[in-house]
């Protein structure tokens, strides 16, 4: 009787076996992201950003998939490209800098929004505050305007008798670490020069600027277009002769003389970590903004022999990194 009702039993059991199977085997929602800002160059945030993806088990074109919408250096064009995110419904949507930020946030309340930026997203009105972002938006924030001041420290201490910076920033991303410096300058006894730049093309005479007005240095400020043209900026600073320190360490690997700044990337796996918590069901506003844990100041010793400087012990000791050779 047992051995009847068992071969009865066995082709409902292989049915619901079976049919378990397949909705086990079902494929996993494939996620949307959004992603919002200017064509990647060899080695940008986005490649890193997509790398921390891999880490953490997401494939593009597998499980999850990439909208791309490249200004192509058209800020204008960013409301424009927002809304076609936003249109295709996008599970999250990502960007790096502050013009595409607030485009982001005026074309959707409901999309979350991950973001990072060198400045202060709370003073700009992005967030109502780093512990609790509210709304739709959270991210990490470079803390670039509160480094402002270590920076022209540093450069106070690697160029003797300093007393005129010139200070090159952009009005679309940089303006409050422009303010930001005023104290500091004023704290070290130095006068700086407003080197403010919308446009590469405006860079050499920026440059020319800064040296009519007697600038011994130069302090650069974190924006993308500054990160786009970085060669540019450290070939016009040794073309005219100026110890220069910048917030991330590509600019020393291309010629600079050294940076200091944010592990440069850490905002990009913590990125990816929001991300993925967003995805798995926690809301923006519920991931308060995060902040650097580690900071790296890089010296170029090519550049500051070309330049005639040598860099006092007091500050070498501090360098996370030190290029002999740089390529130029």
């Amino acid at each position: 009787m047992t051995k009847r009702i068992l071969i009865l039993l066995l082709p409902t059991i292989f049915l619901a076996t079976a049919l378990g199977g397949a909705q086990a085997q079902q494929p996993a929602k494939v996620a949307k992201i959004g992603y919002l800002g200017p064509r990647p160059t060899s080695g940008s945030a986005l490649e890193v950003l997509r790398r921390e993806f891999r880490a953490l088990g997401y494939v593009e074109g597998k499980n999850i998939t990439i909208e791309y919408r490249y200004t192509e250096g058209n800020l204008d064009r960013l409301p424009a490209l927002a809304s076609e995110l936003v249109r295709l419904k996008v599970d999250v949507l990502v960007t790096f800098s502050t013009p595409a930020i607030r485009a982001a946030k005026e074309g959707t309340r409901t999309i979350p929004i991950v973001f990072s930026t060198a400045g202060d997203p709370v003073a700009v009105g992005l967030v109502d505050s780093l512990a609790r972002p509210g709304g739709n938006m959270t991210g990490f924030t470079s803390t670039a305007s509160l480094l402002a001041g270590k920076r022209l420290e540093l450069l106070k201490e690697t160029v003797p008798k300093l007393s005129r910076v010139a200070v090159l920033w952009s009005p679309q991303d940089s303006p409050q670490q422009w303010k930001e410096s005023q104290l500091p300058a004023r704290e070290l006894r130095l006068q700086l020069h407003s080197m403010e730049v919308s446009s590469a093309d405006k860079y050499d005479g920026a440059f020319k600027d800064a040296i009519k007005a007697r600038s011994a240095a130069l302090a650069v400020m974190q924006s993308p277009l500054a990160t786009r043209n970085l060669k540019q900026i450290a070939d016009l600073a040794a073309k005219y002769r100026l110890p220069a320190i910048y917030a991330l360490r590509e600019f020393v690997e291309n010629g600079g003389l050294m940076s200091y700044g944010a592990d440069p990337t850490e905002p990009y796996r913590r990125i990816a970590l929001m991300i993925d918590k967003i995805l798995r069901g926690t809301k923006p506003a519920d991931l308060p903004v995060e902040q650097p844990t580690k900071f790296e100041l890089v010296i170029n010793l090519k550049t500051a022999k070309a330049l005639g400087l040598t860099i006092p012990p007091v500050v070498m000791m501090r360098a996370e990194k030190v290029i002999k050779d740089a390529p130029r």
